[in-house]
């Protein structure tokens, strides 16, 4: 017998920090080996971000997935790196500018970017040295980031390819300007608000007097570019009125009653007023129109960029948008034009950043035209080339792609990749990689358009780019497309989508073949996690608290094909109990091994053995079919099911007195069954069961798990005979230790004597686990407790064990209990029409049910009368 050198308490900031160290040290997050190549390049983080908790869940599926494969004999490479974050890292250096008395205008463009390279160096990819607490196996070695020069000269190379090919363009549409960052900003960068407002029911008079259209708005103040009322073709109400002219109130010029199909006959009046440069579906009515947007007559603009109205010689001209509005309602009813007003729910898009309601606004600015790129996406998602997890997101993918529209590739910011389009004294634009380029194409000096790249652009780039695109790298050779590509569920638009077509324009393949999209982490109550809302969490906290292998299974153990999980710190408690479990179950057996013990499988014999073996294969084949279903939650509960139930409650308990005889085979089987688990869990728990895994006989202490083979199932026994007997075993014991319990008797206090009616048990199994000094076969003399289980007829000798009273209360509850079941089934079969109508299988049923409930209140009244009897 060894002694185990694992410490009575499990600590795990110092298992944790140790095996990252020598991980590291040893170069296994590097691609090696000879299989077949895996790739993940892992959705790039922000380089201003912070960890967060779903910043975790993601990157813990992944790491899962990488170490998994690198087990299976896979050359595997997860690549790490951060984006640049236009918006969020211009946010912060602007913040400590403003600390300083300074702006961004005050250092010029050149200095500011100067500046913000700075920070990067001193404060950004803070986040990264945090993924390292979690465990994560990425190749640190190929860290990308969205703004080296290589990668920038990939995203050069990309948007001048494409302006040569006719698909990005500058034009005038409307899309969302966020007034507090003086910016076009994507839809992921504003988030969805209703406030209460107000509904404003306002006459629109027709021009030769026969009356008004009213239309409702909860937006007054864009009126004053106003180019029409709509009303739907099939509604009855404006027969023979489209085409007449009204008069646009205030602003007093005409405007006319079109027929569209955007406005819905049900919706109030069924009149809707157009505004095509500050409404995106009025913009599109515009266009149906055939309005010219780059003429101001025809298509006016109200509110400027900094959110104040833009009406020269009226009395609003230079109002912050609000206050025009107020304005212009009390204007509204003092000329009689305000017909109502109502309370309103009003649904507002908010900017993430700023914090400011985004402004529809008509602006000039370059965009994509996506159909072209669109139509080989949806094609390969359509014939299964790529595959979402849960398969619902395909539908969701197909229906959006289906109605995209062409985006807004530019930002006014200064931080970013600048667009590479320079403008010659006549105006006339040349796409180019340099100024020394542009200035060769244009035959003299050049100015670079001001604005910068979406950063939605440049990380749809992100699994060829980083692998060294354009050049043909060994890695793109090898790695790409990549395998599987792991999201959250409000980006599949903006960067799923973009990368499956940027990778089918460039690369002419797919960019991953798989997409997981994983569940969003919600409080306990069900509230979104949030630092401003006060309900976020940060996950190094619980990290510094209860370990990283828990926070990481807390985690994935609900994280399956459902949206949303709850988490708290009950979860994390419980998985951390489920890892104390693990190293005092692992220290107990260890202290149990042989000096010539090892992990090979043996030839098992008795009943426990046979059954915990065909249980590990059990296990084996759920954690193996839930990975490959990209369902962390069923291989985490296969394996918690396993080692805390069946491994630990029964089977160690069950083995205790042969191994306290230092036999062999119970030592060999708790071994094996050891490693299988640590090999297994390993990827969900990589330092606990690292160090675990070293302790086992027979394991090199120059090996590591990330290296070890995943083990093959089919290599274990399976053995149903086994199993069906060991559960019938295990129903005796739980029923023999429910009697105990309600008896009264202490849990595990032995007993002399236990009688069993019955044949076809081990008696050693039940006696061993449920106290008892001997099991006797045949009834017991004098008052007993008694049960039935699987066949066996079971007395509990309780002379001096229990008291009276109690057990007579016990049993009277019982047999209440039993007539309650038995009245109902007898009111069953004396029912003619249940005995008409049932299948005949429920009758019998029924009918066994009714004699099995006779028989036991025959044997608890008998019980009642001998205990009725005691002194």
């Amino acid at each position: 017998m060894t002694d185990s050198t694992l410490s009575t308490r499990y600590d795990p900031r110092l298992v944790e920090e140790k095996w990252y160290a020598r991980w590291e040290e040893a170069g296994l997050f590097a691609p090696r080996g000879s299989g077949d190549p895996y790739c993940i390049t892992i959705p790039p983080p922000n380089v201003t971000g912070s960890l967060h908790i779903g910043h975790a869940l993601c990157y813990a599926v992944q790491d899962v997935l990488g170490r998994w494969k690198r087990m299976q004999g896979f050359e595997v490479l997860i690549m790490p790196g951060m984006d640049h974050a236009g918006i969020a890292t211009h946010k912060v250096v602007e913040g400590q500018l403003k600390q300083e008395g300074l702006s961004r205008w005050d250092l010029g463009r050149e200095k500011f970017v100067e500046r913000v390279w700075k920070w990067k160096e001193e404060s950004g990819g803070a986040i990264l040295r945090q993924l390292r607490r979690l465990g994560f196996a990425f190749d640190w070695s190929r860290e990308r980031f969205t703004m080296d020069p290589a990668y920038h000269d990939a995203v050069l190379k990309v948007f001048i390819e494409w302006f040569e090919r006719g698909l990005i363009y500058r034009g005038k549409r409307v899309i969302n300007w966020d007034p507090g960052l003086r910016t076009s900003v994507s839809d992921i960068e504003m988030y969805d608000e209703v406030r209460r407002g107000k509904l404003y029911h306002v006459r629109y008079p027709f021009a030769d007097g026969s009356g008004h259209v009213v239309v409702a708005t909860t937006r007054p103040e864009t009126m004053l570019a106003d180019v029409a009322v709509a009303v739907n073709p099939k509604d009855v109400r404006y027969t023979g009125l489209v085409g007449k002219k009204l008069i646009l109130p205030l602003v007093r010029v005409e405007i006319p009653l079109i027929s569209d199909e955007y406005p819905d006959p049900e919706f109030g009046t069924g009149a809707v007023k157009i505004t095509p440069a500050h409404d995106p579906s009025d913009f599109m009515v515009g266009q149906r129109m055939g309005l010219d947007f780059n003429d101001p007559k025809q298509v006016p603009v109200c509110i400027g960029e900094d959110a104040r109205v833009h009406f020269p010689g009226s009395d609003y001209h230079g109002l912050d948008r609000f206050e025009a509005r107020k304005r212009i309602v009390e204007d509204l009813e003092k000329e009689g034009h305000l017909e109502r007003i109502e309370d309103y729910d009003i649904p507002l898009k908010i900017s993430d950043r700023s914090g400011q309601v985004i402004e529809p606004l008509l602006s000039e600015q370059w965009f994509c035209s996506m159909k072209p790129l669109a139509a080989p996406a949806i094609e390969a998602v359509r014939i299964a080339k790529i595959k979402f997890t849960p398969e619902r997101y395909t539908d969701v993918y197909l229906r959006w792609m289906g109605d995209i529209r062409d985006s807004c590739l530019s930002r006014q910011l200064w931080w970013g990749h600048r667009i590479p389009i320079y403008y010659d004294e006549h105006g006339t634009a040349y796409a180019a990689m340099s100024l020394e380029e542009a200035e060769a194409k244009a035959g003299g000096p050049v100015a670079q358009d001001p604005d910068v790249l979406d950063t939605w652009f440049s990380s749809a780039l992100w699994p060829f780019a980083t692998l060294g695109w354009p050049e043909q790298t060994a890695d793109l050779a090898k790695f790409y497309p990549t395998n599987v590509l792991v999201t959250a569920r409000d980006i599949i638009y903006l960067w799923v989508a973009r990368m499956i077509m940027d990778g089918l324009d460039q690369m002419k393949e797919i960019p991953f073949s798989d997409v997981y999209i994983y569940a969003t982490v919600l409080t306990e109550d069900g509230k979104r996690m949030s630092k401003s809302l006060g309900t976020g969490i940060d996950p190094i906290e619980y990290i510094d608290s209860f370990g990283a292998d828990a926070m990481r299974f807390a985690l994935l153990v609900q994280t399956g094909h459902n949206q949303e999980i709850r988490f708290g710190e009950k979860r994390i408690e419980e998985a951390r109990n489920f890892c104390n479990k693990i190293w005092n179950a692992s220290r107990f057996a260890l202290m149990h091994m042989g000096t010539t013990d090892d992990c090979r499988l043996p030839t098992a014999e008795a009943l426990e053995d046979r059954w915990i073996l065909s249980r590990l294969r059990a296990c084996g084949e759920a954690v193996q079919a839930a990975l490959d279903d990209y369902n962390m939650m069923e291989a985490c509960k296969a394996l918690h099911e396993f080692f805390r139930s069946e491994f630990c409650d029964w089977y160690i308990e069950l083995a205790k007195s042969r191994l306290e005889k230092s036999e062999e085979t119970p030592r060999r089987i708790i071994a094996a069954a050891l490693d299988h688990f640590c090999r297994w869990m390993h990827p969900f728990m990589p330092h606990i069961t690292e160090e675990i895994w070293h302790m086992l006989p027979g394991i090199e202490q120059d090996a590591f798990l990330d290296s070890a083979e995943w083990p093959r199932v089919e290599q274990v026994l399976s053995d149903q005979r086994a199993e069906a007997e060991m559960n019938s075993h295990m129903e005796v014991i739980r029923a023999i230790r429910s009697m105990r319990q309600e008896t009264g008797i202490t849990p595990k206090q032995q007993l002399p004597v236990l009688h069993v009616e019955g044949e076809g048990f081990d008696m050693d199994i039940i006696r061993s686990q449920t106290w008892f000094d001997r099991v006797v076969a045949g009834p017991a003399d004098g008052p007993t407790a008694g049960t039935l289980a699987e066949g066996l007829d079971i007395h509990l000798p309780l002379t001096g064990l229990i008291d009276k009273a109690k057990e007579l209360d016990r049993l009277e509850r019982e047999e209440e209990k039993l007539l309650k079941e038995l009245a109902g089934t007898m009111a069953r079969l004396n029912n003619p029409q249940f005995a008409e109508r049932a299948k005949p299988e429920v009758v019998e049923r029924d009918r066994e049910a009714a004699r099995e409930a006779n028989e036991k209140l025959e044997r608890l009244r008998e019980r009642r009368a001998e205990i009725a009897a005691l002194p």
